[in-house]
């Protein structure tokens, strides 16, 4: 079984400084239909105004995935860290027994575009941990680059989480196929641009549950950014 979720149909914020859309019920958006997909909690898309961001807030106990697509994130938090985040770059930050951090456009002129992923871990009450990695675009071109997963495998982040997450581009002729394991079920995000999954038109922002099916199927892009997340 295929379930959609239309980009329009998802949660909406909208700040000034800042536009966001929720795949799931986030802050005082509350769907009790949409609240949670196995392990994934949350994917915020957020657009956010030159030089600003979000301030100094806490966080505990889950998985955190920031994805860039356009512009520079800045971030620091309680661990020490401090860094600028492109696209390309994956960020991941274990919150565990807590840990403070801020967001903000490290642009003075241009908006930053990125998706803020979190999955629920399978153990709490760990030290917080921070990770990033660079992922080059040719990896991911005509296929599906692991990102993140639990063992790090492939040069992925580690997360805390039975989730392996994976990122292509599909563009043209390009063609992406995944099988998906018996006791596996898979969700997919449309970043930007067009694809077909499975044969179903998709846009930016749409996004597609797969319960039950055995494999995947990506093409017909035109310039598709896509996340496919395997969940337990």
């Amino acid at each position: 079984m295929m379930e959609l979720r239309r980009a329009g149909e998802r949660g909406h914020a909208e700040h000034g400084w800042l536009d966001s859309w929720h795949s799931f019920s986030f802050a005082d958006y509350h769907d009790p239909e949409h609240m949670q997909f196995r392990a994934l909690r949350v994917i915020n898309e957020d657009r956010v105004e030159p030089g600003r961001g979000f301030g100094t807030h806490s966080h505990r106990d889950m998985e955190i995935i920031s994805y860039v697509l356009e512009g520079t994130l800045a971030h620091r938090d309680s661990m020490g860290n401090g860094s600028v985040i492109r696209p390309g770059s994956v960020q991941r930050m274990s919150a565990g027994t807590g840990v403070q951090h801020s967001e903000f456009n490290a642009s003075s002129s241009e908006w930053l575009h990125f998706l803020q992923i979190w999955f629920i871990p399978n153990v709490v009450g760990i030290p917080p941990g921070y990770e990033e990695k660079y992922f080059d675009d040719l990896k991911k071109r005509g296929g599906l680059r692991l990102i993140a997963s639990p063992d790090g495998a492939d040069g992925s982040v580690k997360i805390h989480a039975d989730v392996k997450l994976f990122a292509g581009l599909v563009d043209a002729g390009e063609r992406i196929e995944r099988t998906i394991a018996p006791d596996r079920f898979a969700y997919v995000h449309v970043a930007r641009g067009r694809v077909s999954l499975n044969g179903t038109p998709l846009h930016a922002g749409d996004a597609a549950r797969l319960t039950g099916e055995s494999h995947l199927v990506l093409d017909r892009g035109e310039k598709a950014e896509v996340l496919v997340f395997d969940l337990a």
